[in-house]
């Protein structure tokens, strides 16, 4: 069984920035994802990195949020910058099925509790 725990989520003002990460329970060779969730909305991919270092951005984020991964602690992490005022929500990681994977929910079988970003203007 796979346990991935996110943190470093929190309260932070418009334009800063905030880095999440996501510590998984033994060694993981899969693609590991990032995810969101705010109040009333459906769970929104971000970003994906294969174990390589491959990575894939949602355009809502590209340029202002960076996924990297530390494989020898097992850790992923959300890099945001610049973060809006709409980036509040619950941030999730999630591992990949395979090797890739890319913004479909469905192609992650792990997914963590999530920690709470809440941006203040």
């Amino acid at each position: 069984q796979v346990q991935l725990v996110e943190s470093g989520g929190g309260l932070v003002q418009a334009g800063g920035s905030l880095r999440l990460s996501c510590a998984a329970s033994g060694r993981t060779f899969f693609a590991m994802g990032w995810f969101r969730q705010a109040p009333e909305k459906e769970r929104e991919f971000l970003a994906a990195m294969t174990w390589s270092g491959t990575t894939v951005y949602a355009d809502s984020v590209k340029g202002r949020f960076t996924v990297s991964r530390d494989n020898a602690k097992n850790t992923v992490y959300l890099q945001m910058n610049n973060v809006h005022i709409e980036d509040t929500a619950v941030y999730y990681c999630a591992r990949g099925r395979g090797m890739l994977a890319g913004s479909a929910e469905n192609e992650y079988d792990y997914w963590g509790q999530g920690t709470q970003v809440t941006v203040s203007s």
